[in-house]
């Protein structure tokens, strides 16, 4: 397959959500089929509800500062599905994409054919497989794997990482997960078994106690939160108070794997992750931030709250199994323009459905968009060049609009 083809055959298996099936099964047999290729290195897994993304991608940049080869996988993408993958800090190219996903689903069909599988392997399984054979190729020493949902059932639980980080749980995608904080949490601990080093991140008590009886019931003593000075004195290039937990876990995972300070505040110093309170000079300036639970989006008010800004519009859009009134709540209030708009996915919420929510809790000035490129376009319209659009929601919505943003400031 060439790597349209490759892109149309991933999604052709169904959204990576909506069709999701929990389970090891599948991948375990892929990776056997292929040779178990994820045991050629060392693997981190990073579990939990907010910030598993920005915690993998600062523990990527200390590592490559530190002199690893490393391997990086997380989920979503914003534009591209190569975004997925990560050698080296860079995006793997559309070829080796295409050639690793060609193997793949030949190995995926072979197994059905032999009827050792029920069904083709979901989206995200041949996507994590295609992520390990490809680190393998690349010879990177670590994989840095974050969870795309839950953890027990989750396909990058299959590579059997010897270092777990956990950062914090909160209620999200119930309707997999469980109802209760416990219950969430219960599936995040299950990627602690015996031998690996677990690294907890700051947790509400509730789930904090379901973590701390897996490690008792695995035999494993967690590394828990402590001093954070040391990382108060560096600059992490990643923006909001909430990066400061999760810098603690990938400094705890980084010293672990016995790095060096220097290389650690040197990684800090330099890591990137788009879409993530990412902050792109212009007149008015845009803040790109996904903030799509209520704890993502406490994380984003904090930080709206604390930045000298002029006239704020946001720009909102969302999945509709989100818990849209509590995030509504806390994040249309601070704006003196809204602008709702929906989002070229399956699972977005309408503007039928924003739009109450809105008038609710939003500032007078509320508009509706029939696209993320049409609000844009409003939004800059609207909006005094000291100003500030903030675009957030959902990575999706950050995905369709960052591309056009950044043309616009080129």
């Amino acid at each position: 397959m060439q790597f349209d083809e490759a892109v149309q055959y991933l999604l052709g298996l169904g959204h990576e959500t909506l069709t999701i099936k929990l389970g090891l099964r599948n991948t375990e047999l892929l990776l056997q089929a292929l040779d178990n290729p994820e045991r050629k290195y060392e693997r981190v897994q990073i579990a939990g509800t907010n910030g598993k993304g920005s915690t993998a991608a600062m523990l990527d940049s200390i590592c490559r500062a530190a002199g690893i080869p490393t391997g990086l996988y997380t989920s979503p993408h914003l534009v591209s599905m190569t975004e997925r993958i990560r050698i080296g800090g860079s995006d793997i190219a559309p070829e080796d994409f295409a050639r690793h996903a060609t193997t793949v689903r030949a190995v995926a069909e072979d197994l059905l054919a032999r009827k050792e599988i029920e069904a083709l392997p979901t989206f995200f399984e041949q996507l994590t497989v295609i992520a390990l054979l490809a680190f393998r190729e690349a010879r990177v020493e670590l994989a840095i794997l974050e969870t795309g949902l839950g953890g027990r059932l989750d396909s990058t639980t299959a590579a059997n990482a010897s270092i777990v980080g956990i950062t914090s749980i909160a209620m999200d995608h119930e309707d997999y997960l469980g109802d209760t904080l416990a219950e969430i949490a219960a599936e995040k601990a299950a990627t602690i078994h015996p031998g690996v080093t677990a690294v907890i991140g700051e947790q509400y008590p509730e789930a904090l106690r379901v973590l701390l009886e897996r490690c008792e019931h695995v035999g494993v003593q967690p590394s828990l939160p402590g001093n954070t000075d040391f990382i108060k004195q560096i600059r992490l290039s990643l923006r909001g108070q909430h990066q400061v937990e999760n810098a603690s876990v990938s400094v705890r995972v980084a010293r672990a794997l016995g790095i060096s300070d220097a290389a650690i505040i040197r990684g800090l110093e330099t890591a990137e992750h788009a879409g993530r309170l990412e902050l792109i000079s212009s007149k008015p300036e845009f803040l790109l931030d996904g903030a799509h639970n209520p704890a993502g989006a406490e994380a984003l008010r904090t930080y709206l709250n604390a930045f000298d800004h002029g006239p704020l519009t946001l720009i909102f859009g969302a999945m509709r199994d989100k818990k849209l009134d509590q995030i509504a709540a806390l994040l249309f209030p601070l704006a003196d323009c809204l602008i709702l708009t929906s989002i070229n996915n399956p699972r977005a919420a309408s503007l039928e459905t924003l739009t109450p929510l809105a008038q609710l809790f939003g500032p007078r000035a509320i508009i509706s968009a029939n696209s993320s490129a049409d609000a844009l376009r409003i939004a800059i319209t609207e909006t005094p060049e000291n100003g500030l659009i903030c675009v957030t929601g959902s990575l999706y919505l950050i995905g369709e609009t960052r591309p056009l943003i950044l043309k616009l400031t080129e």
